[in-house]
């Protein structure tokens, strides 16, 4: 491993550090153990978590006699490795008031101190290096994590807070809706690049498409607005038995944060409440309600292997966690798919399983992914939150 690939990983480590403090410089400090709901996790946690993963898997391994900063964080900041140990229930991570959020920054910068020393003093291997690169890309999805679960959390509060200023809005209208055909054939799915890949994203493999037209672009607001007007949300006919329990029991007459007042729309976003940006696309639908909408305008959800067989070659840009908006705009380029990366995650029809000839990875960082292949349906592209 050369000198110039460790001074960058060293440099990827401490800029990726930097920016989850900096996503959470604007709270108070009553915003970070707020916990709404058990699948969320409170801001202070995802900050320790993300620290114990290079504590656990990198300090305590290639520093001989290394001494943890607290034994007990092993146990409250472990989410799910059965095979490092025992973990704090996540239901319960909501009252944990200690460590504060003092100590938790302090626990923080100790780590960076101790990785940093690691990478100025060790001789850099694959191994080590593959385990700081896993950390980071595990970092920048908690990132993600810290916003997605920070706006669900202060949507409870009637008062709508908003954590970020409101950058000035991008205007723009909706390209008409078109649809590229793709004809039947084989195609080639997944990765085998030696670029960072996730153990599910490998190896490529071989598949069959039966034929599909996929639209420009993803559906807008207004579209949406009008499957609820046409009583999308009181047609049992438009949705699969398990969403229409969920429409019922949880009495769903729109997308998440969408609030109606006095007839007029609006919705909750991490600058606060906001007038709802029509042209833009449509977020925080459920995997149930996207099917529903797809089927009231007499199409389907794509397959993941469609979706990614028709973006193969189109280029990643686009609205990500990096343009620091964290939120959907109305921005469009008059290209061949608009916002496929970015803006909002798009669901496709297909079930979260292994590829053909997939292993997980080994030891403890097996159960990274694998283990979560059932019950889940795949998305595509990213979000505005997603960092590139």
């Amino acid at each position: 491993m050369s000198v110039t690939q460790t001074k960058n990983i060293q440099q990827m480590f401490q800029e990726i550090r930097a920016y989850s403090e900096k996503l959470v410089a604007g709270m108070e400090i009553e915003d970070f153990i707020l916990q709404a709901d058990n699948f969320v996790s409170p801001t202070k946690w995802h900050l320790a978590h993300t620290t114990w993963f290079f504590e656990k898997f990198i300090l305590t391994e290639f520093i001989e006699g290394y001494e943890p900063f607290n034994e007990q964080f092993f146990y409250l900041f472990n989410s799910y490795y059965e095979t490092v140990g025992e973990f704090h229930p996540q239901s319960k991570r909501g009252l944990i008031s200690r460590p504060t959020v003092k100590e938790t920054l302090a626990y923080r910068k100790h780590v960076n101190e101790q990785v940093n020393k690691l990478l100025d003093t060790t001789e850099m291997t694959d191994h080590l290096y593959d385990l700081i690169e896993m950390g980071l890309q595990h970092e920048q999805q908690h990132q993600e994590l810290i916003l997605m679960d920070i706006k669900y959390n202060l949507s409870f509060n009637p008062l709508y807070p908003a954590l970020f200023e409101q950058k000035a809005p991008v205007g723009g209208k909706a390209p008409e809706l078109t649809f590229t055909p793709f004809e039947k054939g084989m195609t080639r799915i997944g990765t085998d690049a030696d670029e960072f890949a996730f153990d599910n994203e490998t190896p490529c493999h071989d598949a069959y498409l039966n034929g599909c037209q996929i639209a420009n672009r993803p559906v807008t607001n207004r579209e949406y607005l009008a499957f609820i007007e046409d009583g999308g949300y009181e047609r049992a006919e438009l949705w699969l038995s398990d969403g229409w329990q969920l429409v019922k029991k949880e009495k769903w007459y729109a997308p998440l944060y969408w609030v109606n007042k006095d007839d007029q729309w609006s919705y909750f976003t991490l600058s606060g409440l906001q007038a709802i940006d029509w042209e833009a696309p449509v977020t925080h639908v459920s995997y149930y309600e996207a099917d529903a909408y797809a089927r009231w305008a007499g199409k389907r959800l794509p397959t993941e292997q469609e979706w990614e067989h028709a973006m193969k070659g189109e280029e990643v840009r686009g609205n990500f966690m990096d343009d620091d908006r964290y939120q959907p705009d109305a921005a469009y380029s008059g290209s061949k798919f608009e916002k496929v990366f970015g803006d909002v995650w798009e669901w496709t029809q297909s079930p979260y399983t292994p590829y053909p000839r997939s292993k997980p990875l080994d030891g403890a960082l097996g159960e990274y992914n694998a283990k979560f292949m059932s019950n889940q349906i795949v998305l595509k592209g990213g979000s505005c939150v997603t960092p590139l």
